[in-house]
């Protein structure tokens, strides 16, 4: 059976997801501290949840696929 490989677009795509979650990441930490509304605060920490499940499931596949 042939291992999957990623095209070069298929790569820059996930670098560009990659980027993106960072950046929501960052964002949403350093907002974290400026906010005092308790349900928005716990809308920020599920967004920095989420983006670094997203950044290591990114990674992973990245890793997965492009180490193959």
């Amino acid at each position: 059976m042939e291992q999957p490989t990623l095209s070069a677009h298929e790569s820059m795509e996930i670098h560009e997801l990659l980027n993106f979650k960072t950046v929501c990441l960052t964002r949403s930490k350093l907002m974290q501290g400026l906010v005092f509304d308790k349900d928005l605060k716990a809308l920020m920490e599920k967004d920095v949840r989420q983006s670094v499940q997203a950044i290591h499931d990114l990674t992973t596949l990245y890793t997965r696929i492009h180490t193959q």
